[in-house]
Formats: C-alpha cells, sequence, structure tokens
C-alpha cells in the first residue's frame, strides 16, 4: 500500500516539470468542455499510452531477470540511465524527441480535427479528445520517463505479478489526476506550476543525483562490503529497498522451542528476517494436528518463476500432476533449515520410486546466498540430490505466500496443496502425510514406518531445554544487545572496545571494523566479536574478504581454548579458517550447559560476520 501510494504521488508530481510546458496549450484547450465527452477519453488516452509504454517495457524488461546474476549490472546500468535522465532534463529531452515530435503531430491533428468539423457548434468529439489524450502521454514522455522508469526497473528486477500492474496504474492515475485537476482550474494552476517549477526542478537533479551515487555504492560493493551482492536482496542498498518496499518480504521459521530476539528466553520462540520471523511452530502452524483428514488447502502455483533449476531441468506445476510433491523453502546458511534437510533428504530417497518427488526452492536470506555458484557449491556439499529451484525473486515464495524458512508444503497427486508446516519438528507427522498422499494417487506397498535420521555436525537436533540464547544478526539493520561503548558507527571504518563482560545475551565488537546493513567487516588483523550466551551451540554466518581470500580465526570461550567444546569448524586448540560464505559452529559443547562467553578473533583482516544462532 506505502509503494502504491508513493508511485501514485509520483505520477501526481510529474506536472511540475518544466517539459510539461509543450502540453499545457492542448490540456487547457478542453478546459470547460464535457467532462464524458471531451475530459474523460482524453484522459483514457492518456493511461492507455501509459499502459502502452509500461507493457513493453515489461516485455522488454524479463530478459534482465532470466540473465541471473548478471541482470544485476545490467539492471544498475538501466538505474543508472534513468538517475541521469533525471539530473540531466536535457538528455531526456534529447532520448525522447522521436516521441515529442510524434505527440506534437497528433496534437495538432486533434486540434484541426476539432476546427474542421465545427466542434464548437455541436459539441467536443470523443475521438478527437482521446487522440489528444494518447498525444499529451506522448509529449509528457520526457517528464514521465526517468520515474516511471525507476518503477518499471523495480518491477523488471522482482517480476512480473499484479503489484506491478497496480504499481503502474497507480502511477498513471496520478499522472491522470494532476491533468484533470489543470482541466478543472485551468488558467489558475498553470500560473501556480510555473512558480513551482524550479523546485521541481531542483528535487528532480537532486534524486538523480542520489540515484547515480546509490549504483556507485552497489557496483563497487560499498553499500554490504561483499561482491557477491546481486539483484533483489542486497540489504542495505538501493535493489533491496526496492524489493522490500515490493512485497518480497522475507521471514523465518524455526523450532518451537528456539528463542525470539525480540522477546524474553522463556517465550520459547525464534525470529529472524529483514521484517520479523515466525513465534513458536505451535502458534504459527496452522495445519491440521494429525495427518487425516487433510483438507484442501489451494493449487500448487507456478514454478515459473525460478531463475536456474539445479539437478532437474525445469519443472512445472502441469507437469507434476499425478506426482506426491513435497516443497521445501530453504536457504543454505539458516540453520533451521539445515538441521530439517537430513529428513528431508531422507524422505526423497525412501520414497522416491513410490511417487514422491521432492523439490527444494533456495529463497535467499542474505545478499551471498543469491550467488548462483555459492547455492551450488552448498547443494553438493550437503549432498541434495533432488531438483532445487533457484527462487532468487522470491517469485515462488510470493505464488505461495509464504512467509518463513524451513516451510515445508505438500502436495497430492491432483495438483492440490494439503497441508503445510513451518520450522523445524513434527517429522513423524510429515511423513505420514507423505505416506497418505502417495496411498491416495494409487501407489502400491507405500512404505510404512518413519525413516530413522541420524544427523551430525551442523545438522544435529539443537538441544532445545537449554537454549537461552536468540538469534543475532550482527548488521545494524537487525541489530539487538549490542554492548560496545558508543553503539554502531554506519558504515564507515571504527575502532570498537568489548566490555570485560557483557551481559548475557549481550554482544560486542572490539577492534577495527566496518558495520554494513546485514554484516560487519574486520578492518584490521586482530579484530574480535565477543558474545555471552547459553547454549549447547554457537554458530555464526561467516564470509571471507572480498576477493575470496580465507581469513584466519581463533575462538575461546571463557578465555581457554574450547577443547571438547570446540564445533565442527575448529579445532580443539580454537583455531580456523574461513574459506567461504556460509553458516559455521563454532561451540558444541558436551556436559552441563551454562552462561559463558564466546569470542572470536580474526588473524587476518577481511572476514565478515552475519548472524549468530544457537541450538
Amino acid at each position: 500500500m506505502t509503494l502504491l501510494i508513493l508511485a501514485y504521488l509520483g505520477g501526481v508530481l510529474t506536472i511540475v516539470s518544466p517539459c510539461i510546458l509543450p502540453v499545457l496549450p492542448f490540456v487547457f484547450s478542453r478546459a470547460g468542455q464535457s467532462f464524458s465527452r471531451s475530459v474523460l477519453p482524453m484522459l483514457a488516452g492518456m493511461v492507455l499510452m501509459f499502459a502502452l509504454v509500461a507493457t513493453l517495457a515489461a516485455v522488454g524488461g524479463s530478459w534482465v531477470v532470466q540473465a541471473n546474476q548478471y541482470g544485476r549490472w545490467l539492471a544498475l546500468a538501466l538505474v543508472a540511465f534513468f538517475g541521469a535522465t533525471l539530473l540531466l532534463p536535457k538528455l531526456a529531452e534529447r532520448l525522447t524527441h522521436p516521441l515529442v515530435s510524434l505527440g506534437d503531430r497528433l496534437s495538432q491533428s486533434a486540434q484541426g480535427d476539432s476546427a474542421a468539423t465545427g466542434a464548437a457548434a455541436t459539441g467536443p468529439r470523443p475521438g478527437a479528445s482521446f487522440l489528444l489524450g494518447i498525444a499529451t502521454g506522448l509529449l509528457w514522455a520526457p517528464c514521465a520517463g526517468p520515474i516511471l522508469g525507476l518503477v518499471l526497473t523495480g518491477a523488471a528486477l522482482q517480476g512480473a505479478s499484479v503489484g506491478t500492474t497496480l504499481l503502474l496504474l497507480a502511477y498513471a492515475a496520478g499522472a491522470a489526476t494532476s491533468l484533470a485537476l489543470a482541466l478543472l482550474v485551468g488558467g489558475r494552476v498553470f500560473t501556480a506550476m510555473k512558480r513551482s517549477l524550479g523546485a521541481g526542478e531542483w528535487i528532480r537533479r537532486v534524486l538523480g543525483g542520489l540515484m547515480l551515487a546509490g549504483v556507485a555504492a552497489i557496483a563497487f560493493g560499498l553499500d554490504t562490503g561483499v561482491l557477491a551482492q546481486i539483484s533483489t536482496a542486497s540489504t542495505g542498498g538501493i535493489e533491496q529497498k526496492l524489493v522490500e518496499q515490493l512485497g518480497a518480504r522475507r521471514h523465518d521459521a524455526a523450532n518451537i522451542n528456539a528463542p525470539a530476539p525480540n522477546a524474553p528466553a522463556a517465550d520459547q520462540t525464534n525470529a529472524g528476517g529483514p521484517a520479523m520471523m515466525a513465534s513458536s511452530n505451535a502458534m504459527m502452524r496452522t495445519a491440521v494436528d494429525a495427518p487425516a483428514p487433510l483438507p484442501v488447502e489451494g493449487q500448487l502455483p507456478s514454478l515459473d518463476g525460478a531463475v536456474q533449476w539445479l539437478n532437474s531441468p525445469p519443472l512445472t506445476a502441469q507437469a507434476l500432476r499425478g506426482k506426491v510433491v513435497l516443497i521445501d523453502f530453504w536457504t543454505y546458511s539458516c540453520i533451521n533449515c539445515l538441521r530439517t534437510l537430513p529428513y528431508v533428504k531422507a524422505w526423497a530417497q525412501k520414497y522416491r520410486d513410490q511417487g514422491l518427488v521432492v523439490i527444494g526452492v533456495h529463497a535467499p536470506e542474505f545478499a551471498f546466498e543469491r550467488d548462483i555458484g555459492n547455492v551450488k557449491k552448498a547443494v553438493h556439499d550437503l549432498g541434495v540430490d533432488y531438483p532445487v529451484a533457484i527462487d532468487n525473486n522470491f517469485a515462488i515464495w510470493r505464488g505461495f505466500n509464504n512467509q518463513y524458512w524451513p516451510a515445508h508444503y505438500f502436495i497430492d497427486a491432483q495438483g492440490r496443496v494439503r497441508y503445510h508446516h513451518f520450522g523445524e519438528g513434527n517429522y513423524a507427522e510429515s511423513e505420514r502425510v507423505i505416506q497418505q498422499l502417495l496411498r491416495e494417487a494409487g501407489a502400491k506397498q507405500v512404505a510404512g514406518g518413519v525413516a530413522d535420521v541420524q544427523a551430525n555436525g551442523i545438522q544435529q537436533a539443537a538441544d532445545m531445554r537449554d537454549v537461552g540464547s536468540p538469534e543475532t544478526y550482527v548488521g545494524y539493520e537487525r541489530a539487538e544487545n549490542f554492548a560496545s561503548p558508543g553503539g554502531t558507527v554506519r558504515d564507515q571504518a571504527n575502532d570498537y572496545r568489548a566490555p570485560a563482560m557483557p551481559s548475557l545475551n549481550h554482544w560486542a565488537l572490539n577492534g577495527g571494523w566496518r558495520v554494513g546493513p546485514e554484516q560487519a567487516t574486520a578492518t584490521r588483523a586482530g579484530a574480535s566479536i565477543v558474545y555471552r550466551f547459553h547454549a549447547r551451540d554457537l554458530h555464526l554466518v561467516l564470509g571471507p574478504d572480498a576477493s575470496g581470500k580465507p581469513v584466519r580465526f581463533r575462538v575461546t570461550v571463557d578465555g581457554q581454548t574450547p577443547g571438547d567444546a570446540h564445533g565442527s569448524d575448529v579445532a580443539a586448540d580454537g583455531t580456523g579458517m574461513v574459506t567461504s560464505q556460509r553458516l559455521y559452529q563454532l561451540v558444541r559443547q558436551s556436559g552441563d550447559v551454562r552462561d559463558r562467553t564466546f569470542a572470536i578473533e580474526f588473524l587476518d583482516p577481511g572476514a565478515s560476520a552475519y548472524a549468530f544462532t544457537f541450538g
């Protein structure tokens, strides 16, 4: 709704641009005439022209989406072009001169038609007014083009949707409102607009300069400090702002007993994602509590929005008819997704020959998870051999109206969604649903019982009885309980100091860091992070330096080497290395769990830290 209002206001404000002056004489020629025979047809013509421009732009922009990560640079170039036209109105005028010439000829034709047929005596001709509206849309191109282009760029990045159409209609309605107002009050508006042209021009130039600065920041990785920033999920960058406004809201569901960062540990819920995370599984899960009866929750949405498929050619909802389908929304650095993965893999293997198709829909949380090379490596390393749809544009996510990671949707052989489950747990129940749907589909000798899953390392189930620490983000957009004196300095290198003993569930930076929207990057060797936590396991999402060079680190627990409490990515002496962008298990305790002070020191500069999770 917010973006619809902004798009409408953007259309309204196009009337204060200097290049609107050539249009006004033709607009005012309809002042005082019949609304139904003159004003309305002209407005309809103008809206039709906007719709035509939008359709052509959407068709022409769809290839950007298909270009996967290369589309990021193409999209940035498009944003830079429109920013330049905002900054340099004369450039826009030159580029749209053919449209202006055509619009001028059409306008003269419309005026001439009215005069030649005696319209003054017989009343306005709707056809001539409609033609004048089309001409007005073309004449308006130098003014509306740059701003409309920014809306269309966001639409191309997000993908075609009803929301995109509504945005463009709102923009056209705003422009039509300005025109109608000009017609109603005539010359008074014309005089007022001339006084406002200077301010409107100044605003356009400022917006153009900001757009170009944002493009430069994204292109050089200054918005997050990670070169893998791609397309719509660059949190903290202009691209991500567009996506968030366009509805690609991402939320995380976790185990029923995991604590939420926005609630006391006693609440026993978990949360995350840019806007909100799921509360407890018991509260958020709306599926039935038993496998039968299974209601029909809807039809399987389209799977066409994936930018690439792994382990399979592209699959369609129609081609999957006759199969039982499990859709698993996941992302490879999500600890809750990783802990459900052994069960999903076991189901795929156990029921593959009986008619089950498992599809992993990889919808990224962090920017580096949008890099298809990173996803391919993760799929290989995790042993995922079933089809994976890379949903970088959140098209499939939106089709399901999904809100959570992980999320499992169970589809019957008729293409109907029959059950869903958010977060970890309830694995036996989910498997019984698979068995029931396979029997309904006519499968013979469906395997009974439940899969015996033995998960190790990061994928081992959490010990939720002793988890007293919430998922914690390091970037300033979602950071909480930060304990370094003075708080964070955004997007600038700064020296931080950690307290000797942070309070429980508080954390701090020490040494040289640059804190961005979704991560903090060590600017010097010796930079460290301290966290006072209560859990068996501590994980941290990390990445190497921008060039991909590995970064050495050393972990301590209560000031000592971890010994037997070391995680799977750390040696007993606390040493380890950040080699890729992923989740690292740094602490796994045995025996009694109590409050501990964790510290990680990076022996080389350049490492980035994103989020802590616990288990």
